[in-house]
């Protein structure tokens, strides 16, 4: 879905977009290492695309000049922290707010957020409880799709090369429409031809308001996404723009999650035998049933480590609300403040090897702590990330235990650092049956 929505915009304008969005005034952060602008009008901007990404600039920049350091946005300075020691001086002082919500927002124009505390904590609170219905309820929905993408894996011959980034983000479009619109997107075809359209923002806002005006006062045996904002005190704009943020951020999460876990999957066999054997050992030859889920230990370290050594989500941004004090530097109120979370999640005075792939790192609750405190994990666990773990556990459980997933000899796989990481090409596999 982020297709037709994000992808037209790059993550770096997205970004830019944001601060001048949100930070009207310019702020100084005065004896903050960094770089001086490059340009005057555009600050440090040809040097963020000269690197190739936001994120490859700024581990450049926190090699060059340590975990806090400086930049510009045209002419508005922004403070990096590249570090989990930095991180954690900037995380509690602060009001902050999701970084996907955030980047969206922006894009989308939304202004809706009424600036009372409390309100805003209820809605937060309306949109975390929506996830959570949505996902209780539409577990068997969730199974039929991953059976369904089984059964067309299981028609493949074994020469057949699979195109997984375009599967897993199909799988995720159905997914997310179906569990936040309900029966809107059941056909197939229709997911299909709103995603060859790339359906404008204008037309997905639309369906929305349809689904929002159908789905008050009235009872449905599926209960979505949408659901519980209209049973919440939200008027019709909150409910439109919830939805909205959680289906483009949902999207793009769990495609990619799904994409890169399966990547792994196919590169490091020790891996993908012992999370099969973990999946045989909870189900057996049963059913997969939600109360079992949880105790698939082994697979949640998986997706830790995916999200981990894949940088799925490079960058993050917030607002400084109140004058901080990183180290022994001063932090001005309405700084954008930067978290660098792809230098911070291979930064090697906080991993053991970090770049190698190892799920049992997070049998050190320590390290789980410090995935947690990221929020990657845990309370602060984002809940398009939560949603993504769900749907990408049962997706694995039910692939897994039916097939081998195998590489493609010869493919390298290149990333792009944008909003969510991905692949710069198609990224192919191919599968043989288990039995």
């Amino acid at each position: 879905m982020l297709d037709f929505a994000i992808f037209a915009v790059t993550f770096l304008l997205a970004l830019v977009g944001a601060v001048l969005y949100l930070y009207p005034a310019s702020r100084q952060a005065a004896g903050i290492p960094g770089i001086t602008p490059t340009e005057e009008k555009d600050g440090n901007l040809p040097d963020i695309v000269n690197s190739g990404s936001l994120h490859e600039f700024l581990v450049n920049l926190h090699e060059r000049y340590g975990p806090v350091v400086s930049f510009w946005f045209g002419r508005r300075l922004v403070v990096s922290l590249g570090t989990v020691d930095v991180l954690k001086q900037h995380i509690n002082p602060n009001k902050t707010s999701d970084p996907f919500e955030t980047m969206l927002k922006s894009l989308l124009r939304y202004q809706s957020d009424s600036g009372n505390m409390s309100e805003n904590h209820m809605r937060k609170k309306l949109y975390e409880n929506g996830v959570t219905n949505s996902l209780q309820s539409n577990f068997a929905l969730l199974l039929k799709l991953s059976e369904e993408l089984l059964d067309k894996w299981l028609a493949y011959p074994e020469s057949q090369h699979v195109p997984l980034c375009q599967h897993m983000l199909g799988f995720a479009m159905k997914s997310v429409t179906q569990m936040v619109m309900g029966s809107t997107f059941e056909d197939e075809q229709e997911v299909i031809r709103f995603q060859k359209n790339h359906g404008t923002l204008m037309q997905l806002e639309s369906i929305l308001k349809k689904i929002i005006k159908e789905r008050k006062g009235r009872n449905f045996s599926q209960h979505v996404f949408i659901d519980s904002l209209v049973q919440g005190k939200l008027n019709d704009q909150q409910i439109l723009e919830d939805s909205m943020i959680f289906s483009l951020a949902s999207c793009v999460i769990t495609a990619k999650l799904c994409t890169w876990t399966i990547c792994f999957l196919t590169t490091y066999e020790e891996v993908q035998k012992k999370l099969y054997e973990e999946i045989d050992q909870v189900f057996g030859k049963g059913p997969i049933i939600p109360e079992k889920i949880e105790e698939l230990r082994y697979c949640r370290q998986v997706l830790c480590e995916t999200v981990r050594t894949a940088k799925l989500t490079p960058v993050s941004a917030r607002l400084q609300d109140i004058e901080g004090k990183i180290d022994t530097f001063i932090i001005p109120k309405e700084t954008l403040v930067v978290y660098a979370l792809g230098v911070v999640l291979q930064d090697p005075s906080t991993w053991s090897s970090p770049y190698k792939f190892d799920p049992e790192r997070f049998d050190d609750e320590s390290v789980m702590k410090t995935f947690s405190l990221l929020g990657f994990s845990g309370p602060q666990e984002c809940p398009e990330l939560r949603f993504a773990y769900m749907v990408t556990t049962v997706l694995l459980s039910v692939l897994v235990r039916r097939l081998h997933l195998l590489s493609v000899e010869g493919q390298v796989i290149e990333t792009k650092y944008e909003l969510v990481t991905s692949s710069k090409e198609e990224a192919w596999i191919t599968v043989s049956k288990r039995y």
